[in-house]
C-alpha cells in the first residue's frame, strides 16, 4: 500500500522516479491505467488537468473502499458507484413487458388531419 522508499534527493531523475513509484502504487490500489497521468505531465506541468483527474479518482476510490487509507473530509471526492444487483422474478419481468414507457413517446392525441399531403406545395400567404 505504501511506496517502497521516499527519495529525498534534489536530483531530477530521483524525483521523477518517486512520481513513477506513486503512479505504480495508484495502479496497485485500483486506479485504471487509463486514469493515470504520465510523469512528464506533472514534472513539466504540461497537462495538470490529467494530474487533477488522477488525484480525484484516487480520492474517490479511497473514500469508496473505506479501508482507512483516506484521512480527511470524504465530501471532497465523489464516491465510486458500487454494484447493485437486482433479482426479479419471471412474473415481474413479464409484467414489465406490457408497459409502454414514455421513452417511446406519445402523440397526446395529435393527428395529421388538415396537413398538406406529400408532394403538394404549401400555401404561403
Amino acid at each position: 500500500k505504501s511506496v517502497a522508499k521516499i527519495q529525498t534527493s534534489t536530483m531530477a531523475f530521483k524525483q521523477m522516479e518517486q512520481v513513477s513509484q506513486f503512479l505504480k502504487a495508484c495502479e496497485r490500489y485500483g486506479i485504471a491505467a487509463a486514469d493515470l497521468f504520465q510523469t512528464v505531465d506533472l514534472w513539466e506541468g504540461k497537462d495538470m488537468a490529467t494530474v487533477q483527474r488522477t488525484l480525484m479518482n484516487l480520492g474517490g476510490l479511497a473514500v469508496t473502499k473505506d479501508d482507512g487509507c483516506f484521512r480527511g473530509d470524504p465530501n471532497w471526492f465523489p464516491k465510486k458507484s458500487m454494484e447493485n444487483r437486482r433479482a426479479f422474478s419471471q412474473d415481474k419481468l413479464k409484467e414489465g413487458q406490457s408497459v409502454i414507457g414514455l421513452q417511446m413517446g406519445t402523440n397526446k392525441g395529435a393527428s395529421q388531419s388538415g396537413m398538406t399531403g406529400y408532394g403538394m406545395p404549401r400555401q404561403i400567404l
